[in-house]
């Protein structure tokens, strides 16, 4: 039992050392915090709970919620409070979504140390989301080029990181439910194609 304690004190004063704290990236923990990812049904970016998540709120959502490995999720983050541009990726946040009536909609879950933010401190998060094209986009900016389905949540606090030993991981309790849309190459214009209908014509006549 001596050995065990001294064992996990051990272990303790190393994760301090080390000085990053941890964080549950979860965006389901039961009587915490339940909050979802939407998919892209035409509509504009929104944020914010239903009035079946978890705080409850006031936004719905058209689209489904996202399931299975052609979806992807990653957490950034920075220490403190700061602005979305301070946000950096946080190593091995990458994975995808949960499957099923209960769990659809929620990354898989993943422990992770976060760098910058130290034990005990707070920092600033943000869940990053979209379609990867069955593989084919391996991050949030590939399928943003692409003009893929993407969309993020608003940025949140977490505080008190846990040390990943003695204490537990921080939740994302602030964290609140988002939607992905999709980026639609814009259509000519009426007038651009009656433009070109023309130029076609004058150049037609002057051929024949």
């Amino acid at each position: 039992m001596k050995k065990s304690i001294l064992t996990l004190v051990a272990l303790g004063v190393t994760a301090s050392v080390m000085g990053q704290g941890y964080v549950n990236f979860s965006t389901r923990v039961s009587g915490v915090v339940v909050g979802h990812v939407y998919g892209s049904a035409g509509e504009l970016p929104k944020s914010g709970n239903t009035a079946s998540e978890t705080p409850a709120g006031a936004q719905t959502y058209s689209g489904t919620l996202l399931a299975g490995t052609g979806f992807s999720a990653t957490l950034w983050a920075a220490p403190g409070v700061a602005t979305e541009n301070d946000l950096v990726l946080v190593p091995g946040s990458i994975t995808t979504f949960r499957t099923g009536a209960s769990l659809g909609g929620t990354p898989q879950p993943l422990v992770l140390s976060v760098p910058n933010v130290a034990i005990h401190a707070s920092g600033t998060f943000q869940v990053r989301a979209w379609d990867n094209n069955n593989g084919a986009y391996t991050s949030y900016a590939q399928a943003l080029a692409a003009n893929g389905a993407t969309g993020k949540s608003d940025i949140f606090q977490v505080s008190n990181l846990g040390d990943g030993v003695l204490d537990f991981p921080a939740d994302m309790v602030n964290f609140r439910s988002f939607n992905l849309t999709a980026t639609a190459v814009p259509e000519p214009s009426t007038f651009v194609l009656a433009g070109l209908g023309a130029a076609a014509l004058v150049i037609f006549r002057r051929r024949k």
